[in-house]
């Protein structure tokens, strides 16, 4: 990566070429539909997407005689056509075990058998709607139903003591002590980053050093779908984050890192996976009932914003969601809790 290259550029041409790699194990004729695709859909989610479809092809190819006969490359469009609502409702039956190509295990509730079938579902719909197929089975299988899922957060408590934790190195082995005195000011910069502006990993990982802007407050991030978003911190992010640029600028990168505003041990810029590593590390030890990730420190702030203001809208905004029923899925039941706390506060008659 040279030393002007842009983060988001890097990993979008990484995801490209990965999705090549994956196209090329699939049927030929996939290729027109990642074709079509719109171009606002991330690089990443075309890679969902294809090995969905990789999974739902090593299906067929297994079960189905008249399609074993060809290899995977070779499949024709034609085949489409020969795939019932009985074989769709097979395969969502398949999805809940199977062993992939590495003969692995594999299971899947009711959310990755509905991400599939959607998958499936937006694949047949273009080959249709494009007048290239005549049967579309995948239309007439309904959705996995899904049950409400719990917010899983931090309450306001566990977000200072976990911060306290971070700050005294506390619970952490003799070998995790050695490595938190030489990252401690970086790591609570992340932390305090992630909980204080609800921005994902991934943009907090691809932040340069020009995209703060101190004297307004705010930072430059690249959203999910590629458009640039600016977000503003408070003073307790601000404390943290001036305080790692004072270590950062005594750290010389290696070569193509010098933008990156958080770098790693190895004088890289920081990885999603690093992030997630440092965030299991300090939230194992505030709390073993509820698995922390940085996307749960991101849900943790959406809750505390909801809580503060009411306003969905500005949620959404905040978190740079395009859609604000993505928001409302999400937040907007604790509005109803709220009502029915309500309705149980009131007394009419003593026992």
């Amino acid at each position: 990566m040279s030393a002007k290259s842009n983060y988001h550029d890097e990993l979008n041409k990484k995801n490209v070429t990965k999705l090549r790699e994956l196209l090329d194990t699939l049927p030929s004729f996939c290729k027109m539909y990642f074709r079509g695709m719109n171009d606002t859909i991330a690089s990443r989610t075309k890679i969902a997407y294809a090995y969905d479809l990789r999974v739902f092809f090593e299906f067929l190819h297994k079960n189905n005689s008249y399609i074993a006969k060809f290899d995977m490359k070779d499949i024709p469009m034609s085949m489409l056509d020969k795939v019932s609502r009985e074989d769709i409702e097979e395969y969502l039956e398949y999805l809940s075990f199977y062993k992939n190509t590495d003969d692995e295990d594999v299971l899947n509730d009711e959310r990755g058998k509905s991400r599939k079938l959607a998958s499936l579902r937006s694949f047949y719909n273009y080959y249709f709607k494009n007048e290239l197929i005549e049967t579309n089975p995948p239309a007439l299988v309904p959705m996995p139903k899904l049950h409400e899922k719990e917010i899983i957060r931090l309450e306001p408590d566990e977000v200072a003591t976990l911060l306290d934790m971070v700050e005294a190195g506390t619970s952490l082995s003799k070998k995790q002590m050695d490595y938190h005195q030489k990252t401690v000011i970086r790591d609570m910069a992340i932390l305090t980053l992630l909980l204080g502006t609800g921005i994902r990993v991934s943009e907090c990982v691809g932040l340069d050093i020009n995209d703060i802007d101190f004297a307004n407050s705010r930072l430059k991030v690249r959203r999910k779908g590629g458009y640039e978003d600016v977000v503003y911190f408070g003073e307790e992010v601000e404390k943290t984050l001036l305080a790692y640029l004072e270590e950062r600028k005594l750290i010389i990168p290696v070569d193509g890192h010098e933008d990156a505003f958080f770098l790693s041990m190895q004088q890289k810029r920081i990885g999603v996976r690093t992030v997630e590593i440092l965030v299991k590390k300090y939230a194992s030890n505030l709390t073993s009932v509820k698995k922390i990730t940085p996307h749960k420190l991101r849900s943790t702030f959406g809750t505390n914003l909801y809580q503060e203001t009411g306003d969905i809208y500005l949620v959404a905004d905040v978190l740079g969601h395009k859609d604000v029923n993505t928001t409302r899925k999400h937040y907007a039941a604790m509005k109803d809790e709220h009502k029915r706390k309500a309705a149980k506060a009131v007394r009419l008659r003593e026992d």
